[in-house]
């Protein structure tokens, strides 16, 4: 059966095993805020989910991702449709997020109703990637 939950401390470890980008300081925000979920099937973890507010207004889908047994069954859309609903019901017009050029991610988007609205570009810094395209839902007619 699939959930989501808002994360806790109790789930660093699974946390951790799939997330390599974010901070420890920043994964207790993500609890506090309860800006951070893990997606479960059949009672167990299969996946993460969190997000910021772009601008302090927009929340800003920041990752989701799955361990590979649980890939390609849906969950995806259906974590994501929670997610845009619950951004809702908190009053939000718009929900963003983003993916580099090179992954397939932006299709998946794409087929939830995001549209493209730019991108960012991190040559020559110390992040450097492929561009990363930014996409926006809006929520309400």
């Amino acid at each position: 059966m699939f959930e989501i939950r808002y994360v806790s401390k109790n789930d660093k470890p699974f946390w951790f095993s799939l997330d390599k980008y974010i901070s420890e300081s920043e994964f207790e925000i993500k609890i506090r805020d309860h800006r951070g979920y893990v997606i479960r099937n059949d009672g167990k973890p299969a996946g993460i989910m969190r997000y910021n507010l772009f601008l302090d207004i927009i929340p800003y889908l920041t990752l989701i991702y799955f361990e590979e047994p649980h890939r390609g069954k849906g969950f995806g859309k259906q974590a994501m449709l929670f997610w845009e609903k619950e951004m809702r019901e908190l009053g939000h017009k718009m929900v963003m997020t983003s993916t580099n050029v090179d992954e397939h991610a932006q299709h998946f988007y794409r087929k939830l109703g995001y549209i493209d609205k730019g991108a960012l570009f991190l040559d020559n810094t110390p992040y450097e990637q492929a561009q990363e395209l930014l996409m926006i839902k809006v929520l309400v007619t």
